[in-house]
């Protein structure tokens, strides 16, 4: 009895003997039987049920209310949580659940844009409410512009835009202040924030980019005024452009370097100093020589003396003083010359001969003062056609004044007599070779201060990276799918094997009332429910015909002899 398996028969036959226990037992018992099958189905929904997670946080009100009307258009379970009031979605369809969002522009982030001017009803809206409108339907579009860049969560933009005036000298310039909300961990940079600028600038009428403010979550000034901002973005476009030009520097001698050392055996340095003044200089040369006549006047004026004229005679300029008369004349008295033969003894010759020569010199002078122009005038006037040169230079900004390098070597790996690999230092020579080498890759120049230094030193080995741990058997996202399964399991298991089982076999345990009426010649009726009595024969019957109408009734009536056997066994037990 007590290892007797349970199956229909039995369980028909525990539900008619529960008929006849009092009411409070079988009270008691409907009451743990439907505890017991509402523990096992409560246990095997938790099995069924997923896991929620919050689909977004920190939505506003309006935005939530979209969400949770989107996910019930497309079937996407979700519920509220109560403590942070998030939705939350199963997780086997989180992404499905942004994807579809996504696709109808959700969630918006509180900010609205020209749609809102088709909510409103504009019929009886003053024009300070439409403009009102307008400036925000404008801020909100801007932000969203914004926010489509990959580093910023949100934003909001604040307008400043004065009522224009119809005198020039009263006008007033716009102003725009932005607020960005950055991921945790991201940055803009100043290429990132001067976009931000020059979009909200290109956005407004007359507004420029000198009058746009940004600042980030952390209170911290990305963009003021517009001088500083040039200063900053210049002084930022210089160190990266220097920057950049070392890390060219540094890579031509890896590169050259690596082949001959060995990957990763070089580390280098390269310091600039470059020049950023931007010089403008204009230049203008002749070239005197070789130059052509480009024009050419001469005049000359020759006075001739009157023909026949002395020495001393009237010429001149005419005028007053040429034509008065001349002085009166005067007599120059001159001594007779001796006779020859009256001369003194020894002087006569040389007299004679000095009296001649005299006389010749004065004629030829007579004549040369005859012969001489009384005024000569000579003016000549050439212009000439010089080369010129107009030479306009400007010096491109960036010029490098001085370079430093600094390159640490790794020793170099031999192969030694047993096969086995090993570093060695380098020698002078191959430390001098390898800095010509970088010398001729950089364009070394003396003149302007260049320096080269190679140092050969043994890298220290870096440690073996260690693996990365294991992850734990319990946060495996499958263990608590599979714990989950095996409690609701567990459960089950006990309620049937330790609710329903004992009661079962308590029930079972107990016999069935069977009525017993003792037929003629005292054989027992068996017991009947509501049918008609069936007896064995009564009087002395022989053993063959009592054998017989015992087989018919059983026949007729397996169940009830049955139960008429049990109850002979209990009783006789």
């Amino acid at each position: 009895m007590a290892n007797e398996p349970l199956h229909p028969q039995n369980l028909t036959t525990s539900v008619r003997a529960l008929s006849y226990f009092p009411l409070m037992r079988q009270l008691g018992v409907m009451i743990g039987l439907a505890a017991s099958v509402a523990v096992g189905v409560a246990a095997v929904m938790w099995v069924q049920t997923p896991g929620f997670r919050p689909i977004y946080t920190n939505l506003a009100e309006r935005d939530q209310a979209r969400v949770i009307e989107e996910l019930a258009k497309t079937g996407i379970p979700h519920k509220i949580d109560s403590a942070s009031g998030a939705i939350l979605v199963p997780d086997k369809q989180m992404h499905e659940a942004r994807l579809k969002l996504a696709a109808q522009g959700l969630p918006k982030a509180g900010n609205n844009g020209f749609e809102s001017m088709e909510s409103g009803n504009s019929f009886g809206s003053s024009q300070f409410l439409e403009t009102a409108r307008y400036q925000h339907a404008l801020e909100g579009e801007l932000a969203r512009s914004i926010m489509s860049i990959s580093v910023v969560q949100s934003a909001r933009v604040h307008l400043a835009i004065p009522k224009q005036s119809a005198f020039l000298r009263n006008r007033q310039q716009p102003s725009a202040s932005v607020v960005v909300n950055l991921y945790a961990g991201r940055v803009l940079d100043e290429g990132q924030v001067a976009a931000i600028v020059h979009l909200v600038a290109s956005s407004v009428p007359n507004l420029t980019a000198e009058t746009v403010t940004i600042v980030d979550q952390q209170g911290r000034l990305l963009a003021s005024n517009g001088k500083q901002r040039h200063e900053y973005a210049a002084a930022a476009t210089q160190f990266e452009q220097t920057r950049k030009v070392e890390e060219s520097y540094v890579k031509r001698i890896e590169d050259i370097l690596s082949p001959i050392i060995g990957t990763g055996g070089v580390r280098a340095q390269v310091t600039l100093d470059m020049d950023f003044t931007v010089t403008e200089q204009t230049e203008e040369s002749f070239k005197p020589q070789g130059g052509a006549v480009r024009s050419e006047q001469v005049s000359e004026e020759i006075a001739q003396p009157v023909a026949g004229a002395v020495a001393g005679g009237v010429g001149g300029i005419p005028g007053a003083l040429s034509n008065q008369p001349p002085a009166a004349g005067t007599v120059t008295e001159t001594a007779a010359a001796k006779p020859a033969d009256k001369a003194e003894p020894g002087k006569d010759a040389k007299d004679a001969k000095g009296g001649k020569e005299g006389k010749g010199k004065d004629k030829a002078a007579d004549e040369a003062v005859a012969a001489a122009p009384s005024n000569t005038s000579r003016r000549a006037i050439r212009n000439y056609e010089l080369g010129r040169t107009i030479q306009h230079t400007r010096a491109a900004p960036g010029k490098i004044k001085r370079l430093s390098v600094a390159v640490l070597v790794d020793n170099k790996q031999t192969v030694n007599a047993d096969g086995e690999a090993e570093r060695k230092p380098l020698a002078k020579e191959e430390i001098e070779r390898l800095t010509a080498l970088i010398k001729d890759a950089i364009g070394f120049n003396a003149e302007r201060g260049d320096s080269v230094q190679v140092t050969n030193i043994a890298f220290s080995t870096p440690p073996e990276a260690e693996p990365l741990p294991d992850q734990a058997f319990l946060d495996k996202p499958w263990v608590a799918d599979l714990g989950k399964q095996s409690l609701a399991g567990f459960l089950v298991l006990s309620i049937v094997f330790g609710v329903l089982r004992p009661m079962l076999r308590s029930l079972m345990s107990k016999p069935l009332p069977v009525e017993t009426d003792m037929a003629a010649g005292g054989m027992p009726a068996l017991a009947h429910t509501g049918g008609a009595r069936h007896a064995l024969p009564a009087g002395h019957v022989n053993y063959d015909t009592q054998l017989n109408t015992a087989k018919s009734l059983a026949t007729q009536d397996p169940k009830r002899v049955a139960q008429v056997v049990k109850n002979w066994v209990a009783n006789d037990g």
